[in-house]
């Protein structure tokens, strides 16, 4: 079981474990430690108990840095980056736990500072619209790509389709502006849709510049991005 802290070993790459089994870095990594000003307006989310568990790793390759911290909730991330963020700055925010608001504290997002983010939600489970607007509004943010178009957040809160790899399941002539109230949870939820159509990607590639380009296999769009830290 690696731990917070660990490095994990390969050719080319400085990872390290920023949180694993609910405990997170007590130092700073390289270049971190600065005093944040997002954990004022910080307010507790709700734990569950397999979620704080979850390990997250900091990846620099040359210059570029990347930061994937699993389904870490809000309350961790708070330990994490506050008082003093110590992650630092990141190119790419990876992940983001589906994009659910049990995780993405400004507290934490905002200090990550990230140019992009890249959020792996489904149709029906993230992009609620509480984290869109943490994303949205986060400082020095240039692209949020997603693996799914959110009926969570609707046309209110999406990105352009050029962003999103997977469309809904049953397209609709019109796709309404207000979010999707998310299904109520317990036994008597209805059943997941099954996937309808071909599944696609999101392909990060980074050089070690700190330049780094993102690609949707759905349409084949690929933006670019110049080094940047």
């Amino acid at each position: 079981m690696v731990k917070a802290g660990d490095k994990i070993s390969m050719a080319g790459l400085d990872v390290r474990v920023a949180t694993s089994a609910g405990e997170t870095i007590k130092a700073p990594l390289p270049g971190a430690g600065k005093s944040n000003p997002y954990c004022a307006s910080f307010k507790p989310g709700d734990n569950n108990a397999e979620d704080p568990q979850s390990v997250g790793t900091y990846i620099r390759f040359g210059k570029f840095r990347t930061v994937h911290l699993g389904d870490l909730t809000k309350n961790k991330e708070f330990e994490l980056a506050c008082p003093n963020n110590r992650i630092g700055a990141v190119d790419v925010l990876l992940g983001l736990h589906h994009g659910v608001a049990t995780s993405n504290s400004e507290a934490l997002v905002h200090a990550l500072h990230p140019r992009v983010a890249i959020m792996n939600n489904g149709t029906r489970k993230g992009g609620d619209p509480d984290v869109m607007k943490v994303l949205h509004s986060s400082p020095g943010l240039e692209d949020l790509w997603q693996l799914h178009f959110s009926l969570l957040s609707g046309q209110e809160y999406t990105v352009p389709g050029m962003f999103i790899a997977n469309t809904i399941d049953d397209p609709q002539p019109a796709m309404p502006i207000a979010p999707m109230p998310a299904p109520a949870p317990g036994p008597g939820a209805p059943p997941a849709p099954l996937h309808n159509g071909a599944a696609h990607w999101i392909k990060l590639s980074a050089q070690q510049d700190g330049s780094f380009s993102v690609t949707n296999s759905r349409n084949g769009f690929s933006k670019t991005y110049g080094a940047g830290l």
